[in-house]
Order: structure tokens, then sequence, then C-alpha cells
């Protein structure tokens, strides 16, 4: 009976690991629940239960998808549910999950002005998952297009915001920073951010171009970061993003909230608690606690000691459950949570009469020697902040350049009796200007306004630029010092102020037309170096008439280096974060971020405009409401330019170096060439003529028909006539 009643038993086993291994794989990992044999990573990201792949892996409404990459390569990906919305990131300690939002992309050519569209198609209407409103943000990348969005099935208001590309700048002077490197939304140019004020888990978006938009790509996005922009991503579909992450909230129970004074089933882990959270629940850890309180023993205890950076402690730290101790450390006494909150004990120290004298004579030496300490020590470590290392490292390639660059702080207080405000003759955009006697020569101190770390950017920009440029039109840097919490560039002293001062000064004209032509040609030769003959092409970016000074003898010289750009040899030009002037900036580089040395010649051709008219490009508006170079090019066109400029030719080169498109513009190098022409052109119809003096008259000058088209050549007949009040 024993042997039939084994044999049996035998049989049974046999016939059960057989019925095993013949189940499908998940059927074993469902007799386990959220055990070992569950699905736990895809790719490189972790699957923390309440989610799982397998069924009897996951909680109810959180099974996931883990699939290969495109075409079967690359790493696994991880998708929600039956595999439409992409995850990037869970975490059940904040109860979010992260994900892959793909974004509307409307092409340039798209016809219509409104489009609607939909955002969370691939979740369940009633959660788990809601878009959390504390993280994310609707982002819109576009030219005058107002996005809207409405959330659930009551479309209430959730967000709103207007991306636009003004043709013209209302603030005229406004010197532009950054316009959109790093889109904040502050602005709403080319584009913008707002917060969405509601959750739910999906959105209706309703997209608005508005009237005079430009003809650039849309894109609209939910995003849970800000945007690394280029002006590409407007100009092309194929350079803007397909999708950027969003986070989601989740709750492990809906409709219902914690039951109060009893634990709820899901909570399974000891230490953990119910959370009500959007018309639902889920499960945290208690306070010091961490870990996955959805299942048993998963919230563990935080050693808050191991981590003083969080959890400050000043004295001796003591982990204790769910908690940490801090205390002062034997013989003290106090709060060891502040810093110095811990005081020993006094102990009282007799001191004979020799050891006061001692004291008292040598106690003013000592505090000195301690001041002197504290200052050098100051220095070294503003020297350090402000990038001394990097500038030696800069400068190191030319010995004669390093030994003369760096000039002490000592040396800079001398020569402007300690920074006296009496000392101060002008101040630009990117510091205060002051007047001092170094080595015996006058010398310009320029002293940075904010210490903020674009400033301190800026400057060793500009000492890196100038230390490689030898023209006599251009600014010499003499040295600068980095031991100050602002730093200090050292240049030759230019004592007749800017071209800006001199062209718009009330009462009698300054400067004779001889002279303007003259700084004309001398800013251009320092532009054609600075592009072409320099040992690595210098883009200005800043090309106005405040940045060109004059010395004695009217000599231009091109100054403010701060903005400016080196460009590789091999590269036409670069993406970068917008900085200029409003009136003198490139548009189509306001509008790409793309400069070119094209970008200059524009700048230049306003300065040009600006030369011939007396007029100020940053604030000058048409009776139609246009521009000073708008104006200027229509008055030009209509043949009308005569009323308010003098030479017809040097109109026409201040139009080419103004067309819009910058493969329309001529070089540097041909605009020098052509106004070297001009000059030597006028001066032999001067001594032919022998009628000009250089001042108080209006000149035509007209266009040979005979020459070639292109070529700028001068007739000129003088015309007597008072010049007209203010010009």
């Amino acid at each position: 009976m024993g042997g039939d009643v084994g044999s049996s038993v035998g049989v049974v086993a046999l016939a059960a690991a057989i019925a095993t291994l013949l189940l499908p794989p998940f059927a074993a990992a469902a007799a386990t629940g959220p055990g070992s044999s569950c699905t736990r990573s895809c790719g490189n990201i972790t699957i923390p239960y309440p989610f799982g792949v397998e069924p009897g892996c996951y909680h109810a409404g959180f099974n996931l998808t883990c699939r290969s990459g495109a075409g079967g390569q690359g790493s696994p990906q991880l998708f929600l549910g039956d595999g439409t919305v992409q995850v990037l990131e869970i975490s059940v300690q904040h109860n979010t999950v992260r994900i892959n939002s793909t974004g509307m992309i409307l092409p340039f050519n798209d016809g219509g002005r409104t489009k609607n569209g939909t955002w969370g198609s691939g979740l369940p209407r009633s959660g788990p998952y809601f878009l959390s409103e504390t993280i994310n943000r609707l982002l819109v990348l576009g030219c005058n297009t107002q996005v809207t969005i409405l959330g659930g099935d009551d479309n209430n208001l959730v967000s709103s915001c207007t991306a636009f590309c003004p043709l013209s700048e209302p603030n005229p002077g406004f010197t532009i920073g950054t316009v959109a490197s790093n889109c904040t939304g502050d602005s709403g140019i080319n584009c913008c951010q707002a917060s969405i004020v509601l959750s739910y888990s999906f959105y209706n978006i309703e997209i608005n171009r508005l009237k005079g938009g430009l003809p650039f790509t849309q894109s609209i996005y939910i995003v849970d970061r800000s945007l690394d922009y280029t002006p590409d991503m407007v100009f092309s579909p194929d350079h803007s993003p397909k999708a950027l992450p969003a986070t989601l909230d989740w709750i492990i129970a809906k409709n219902s909230t914690c039951p109060t004074n009893t634990s709820v089933p899901e909570c399974r882990s000891n230490h953990s608690r119910c959370q009500t959270s959007h018309s639902g629940y889920g499960c945290q850890c208690s306070d010091g606690y961490q870990g996955n309180p959805y299942v048993p023993d998963g919230c563990q205890d935080i050693n808050e000691c191991k981590s003083p950076d969080i959890y400050v402690c000043y004295g001796d730290c003591k982990n204790t459950p769910g908690s940490f101790m801090c205390q002062c450390p034997t013989g003290y006494t106090g709060n060891a949570s502040i810093p110095n909150g811990c005081r020993g004990l006094s102990i009282g120290l007799g001191v004979g009469g020799t050891g006061l004298l001692l004291l008292a004579l040598g106690g003013p030496f000592i505090i000195r020697k301690i001041k002197l300490q504290k200052v050098k020590k100051m220095r070294h470590k503003f020297f350090k902040e402000n990038h001394g290392l990097l500038l030696q490292q800069l400068i190191s390639r030319d010995t004669d350049i390093g030994h003369r660059m760096i000039i002490t702080l000592r040396d800079l207080e001398k020569a402007t009796d300690n920074f006296d405000r009496a000392r101060i003759v002008g101040g630009g955009g990117h510091g205060v200007v002051f007047k001092g006697i170094l080595d015996l020569q006058v010398v310009a101190i320029k002293k940075s306004k904010i210490v903020v770390q674009r400033e301190i950017n800026e400057f060793i920009n500009e000492v890196a630029v100038l230390s490689q440029v030898n023209h006599r039109n251009v600014v010499k840097l003499l040295g600068c010092c980095l031991e100050t919490e602002v730093p200090l560039l050292v240049y030759e002293f230019i004592s007749n102020g800017s071209l800006y001062n001199h062209l718009h000064v009330e009462g009698p004209i300054s400067l004779s037309w001889n002279d303007r032509m003259r700084i004309a040609m001398e800013v251009s030769k320092a532009l054609s170096y600075l592009h072409s003959s320099a040992s690595m092409p210098i883009f200005h970016r800043d090309v106005k008439s405040s940045n060109i000074l004059l010395n004695d003898a009217l000599t231009a010289k091109v100054s403010d280096f701060g903005a400016s750009r080196y460009i590789p040899i091999d590269q036409t030009g670069v993406v970068t974060a917008v900085q200029g002037t409003f009136g003198y900036l490139d548009p189509m580089y306001y509008y790409t971020g793309r400069l070119t040395d094209k970008s200059d010649v524009f700048s230049f051709g306003v300065v040009l405009v600006e030369l011939l008219t007396r007029k100020k490009p940053n604030d000058y508006q048409s009776v139609d409401g246009g521009s000073l170079v708008s104006h200027f090019v229509s008055l030009l066109a209509e043949d009308k330019l005569v009323d308010i400029v003098d030479p017809q030719e040097v109109a026409t080169l201040a139009a080419m170096c103004t067309k819009l498109k910058g493969e329309d513009r001529p070089t540097m190098r041909e605009v020098e060439m052509a106004l070297e022409n001009l000059l030597v052109k006028k001066k032999q119809v001067d001594r032919e003529n022998h009628t000009w003096d250089g001042q108080g008259g209006v000149s035509r000058w007209t266009r040979s028909q005979e020459q070639a088209p292109g070529v700028l050549v001068l007739l000129c007949d003088k015309v007597k006539s008072p010049p007209p009040a203010g010009s």
C-alpha cells in the first residue's frame, strides 16, 4: 500500500512539473506577484512596483511594455500601457513618471491661421496619470503665435502665451543681452513659456497665428525643463525636437481619499503613510525614511549623518530611527545646528606687567600683519574668480604680452588717486571709465558695473581679443588687473570723446564732411583687419558710433570688444546668443542668431547713414513709423536723398551695407576699397575744381553714366546754402 501511495505521489509531482514547464513565461511570474522573477529594468530604466511588465507583477493600471529600439536595434525602450507613451524615468518616492512628450510642429508653409490639437492622447482619460502642474510649463517657439491650453472635458482655461518677432523695437537704445539661447519666456521674443495651473490627464490645444506673423515654423510643447533654443528651430521643422520630457503625477487609487486612523492596503511597508492627491491617493514613506512604500519593508531609515550637506550639523551627529541628533562635542555647549553655535569653557590667564607691555607694543603690528594677510588672500581669491589662470594661459604664448599685461591693484590705485570719482571720464554698456597716469602715460581704466558671471566672461573675452590685435584704428589694450572683485582693464587714453558725441552735439557742426569721410574710411580699415587680417577672424558684434573713439587728431579708434567673438578660420559664422544695440543690429542676426562678418557690415552701414544724416539710429522714427535705415533706403530709391544728405555715392554704399540678406551685402574689405576709391576720386576733383572747402554747403553727388554699374565715382557741384539749424 505504501509503495502504491509513493508511486502515486511521484506521478502527481512529475505531472505538476511538466505542467509548470508548459505554462507561458508570465504565468510563472504571476504566481509570485511583485517578486524576484518579475522584470525590474528595461534598458537603463529601473521598474519599481507598483509598475511591472508581466501580468501579476504590477498593480492594476500600472502595466508597462518593454521592447527593443527602432528596427530591433539599440537599447530597449519602456512605454506606458500598450506602448504609446515612452517612459524616461519612474520615481516611487515622488509618485511621478517622466515621459517623452510629443510636440506639435507646424511647418511655416502649413496653411491656415488656426489649428487645434490634443495633448495626452496616449494616456487613460480617468487616470492614474495626470500632468504635474508644479513642474511642467507650456513652451512655444515661433513668431506671432498665440497658443491656448484647455483642460479636461469642460475645456477649462489652463494656460496661454504668445511668442512674437517684432520687426522694430519700441524701446530705442535698448541693448540686447541674450534673446533666445535659453528660452525663459520673460520677453516673448521668438519663444514664450507659461505655467500650467490645473492638472489633467489630457488637454486641448488651440493655435492662432496672428496677423503680420513671419512665415516661420511653430513648435508647441508641454515640458518640465527649459530648452536650449537655437533659431534653426524656427526656420526648419527638421531642427525642432519631435518630443521633450514632461512629468506626470500618478495615484495608486482613484476616486477615493485616505481614511482616518487606519492604513490602506496599498501602503505595504512599515513607516509608510497614505497621501491624498488628484481625486485619489498614493503612498509615501514617513519622515526620516526613504524607499518604496508599496512593497513590504520598502521604507528604510535615512542615515542623516552621511548627508551633512542636506542635514547640517556642526557638532557630533548621531543617527536615530527616523531622525538624528546633533550635539556639541564634550566640553562644549550651545546649538550645534548653526555655525559657531558651540562654545567652550572660558579659561582665565594671568598676565604679568611685562606681558601686558609686550602685548600693548606688539598689538598694532600684529593687527596690521593680519589685515595685510587678509587683503592678500582676498586679492588672490579675486584673481582666481576673475579667471586669472585662464587669462595667463591665453597670453602665455607671448612672453612680452604676459609680462606687461598683468597690472597690480596698487599701481592702479596710485594712478587714479584711489579711484577718485572726479577721475571718471565716461561709461558704456560694459563699465565705468577712469582717467589715470601710469608709468608717465595717460591711461583709461575701465571698471565693470555689475559683478555677474556674464560680465566677467565678457571681460576675459575682451582681454583675449585685444591682446591679439595690433592696428592703429583699434584702441590699444595696455593691461588688466584681476585683484579686485570687479575686474579692471587699462587702455590707451583717447582724449576727444566718441564719434556719437561729435555727430550729435548741440550748436555748430563739429565734424566737416572731409573728417566724416576719413573716419568712415578708418573704421572700415579696422573692421576689415579684424575680419580678414587678424590671426583669427574677429567679429565685433556691437559696431556703433559710441564705440568709435576719436583722439586729438580726430583719428578713429574702434573700442568696446566685450561682445566680440573669435570665429574659427574654417567657418563663415557661428550660432550664438544675440548681442548688440537696437538701431544698429543686423536683423537677420537678430532673428536667426547666426553671427557672420556681414553682421558687422550691416552695423557699419548704419554708422555710414548716421555720418550722412547726423540722425540717431536708435532714436529716429519717420512719419510712417519706419526706422532710420528703412526711411533712408526708401528716400534713396525715390531719388529724394539729396534733401537730407550730402553725397549720393556714399548713400548708395550705405544702402548696400544695410540690405536685409547678408549675402547681398559687400564684405568689409570691399567696403574699405570702395571708400578708398571715393576718397581718391574726391581729391582729384578737388584739385581740378579748387572749390571744395569741406564745410558749410550742400553738395550733390551723382553716378557717372559712362562707368560700369557698381563703380563709385565722384562728380561734385557746390551749392552754397546755410547749414540747417541743429544739423
